[in-house]
């Protein structure tokens, strides 16, 4: 049977002088959803906000290490990551999760489980040429050649936000300015308070 704690989420909220949230970063690999996400977390670490990165490589070595890249396994990445966010939340935590989540319904399933009002989808949207230019690693010359299947973008589809709450222009904007409109998209929903509101 499930057991309500004493100490809600609310009166976490209270010590933390700020709402919590799942702001969740989708887009293709390369268009600076944990770039972005961590230097959104440094602003908020510096105005005393509780924070917390869930990054998709990341959890990848540990929460989701036994899972591939098929559609199915790409969907339990997804599920497991929002049951962990939602945790976070509850913890009255600020939460930035970056994942690629090439897939509506997956995403729609997290919002649901979290509350369409504590989860914030932003859109980094970027041309897979972008992308492609970006890429270090070398994944897409790679994928084009056949050697990682499943690769969204090339192999795999990528299904984009339909009504995002906030969409980033990431091949052409700054980071400062990506950052500048995310802070405003939290300042606009109430997450912080006036003095944290910088």
């Amino acid at each position: 049977m499930w057991h309500s704690a004493n100490v809600t989420r609310a009166r976490r909220e209270q010590i933390n002088r700020h709402k919590a949230t799942l702001i969740w970063f989708t887009g293709l690999s390369g268009s600076g959803k944990s770039t972005i996400a961590h230097a959104v977390e440094e602003y908020l670490h510096q105005a005393d906000c509780r924070t917390f990165v869930l990054d998709g490589d990341n959890v990848r070595h540990g929460l989701c290490a036994d899972l591939g890249f098929s559609n199915e396994a790409r969907t339990e990445n997804v599920r497991r990551v929002g049951e962990v966010a939602k945790l976070f939340v509850d913890a009255g935590v600020i939460v930035l999760a970056a994942f690629i989540s090439p897939f509506r319904a997956d995403r729609e399933r997290v919002r649901k489980l979290v509350g369409a009002e504590d989860f914030l989808e932003i859109y980094c949207e970027c041309t897979v040429e972008v992308c492609e230019q970006r890429d270090v690693k070398g994944l897409y010359g790679r994928a084009r050649k056949g050697q990682i299947a499943d690769f969204t973008g090339i192999s795999s589809p990528y299904e984009a936000p339909l009504s995002p709450a906030l969409a980033l222009q990431t091949g052409q904007l700054s980071l400062g300015d990506c950052v500048a409109q995310t802070m405003g998209l939290l300042r606009a929903r109430g997450v912080l308070p006036e003095e944290n509101a910088k």
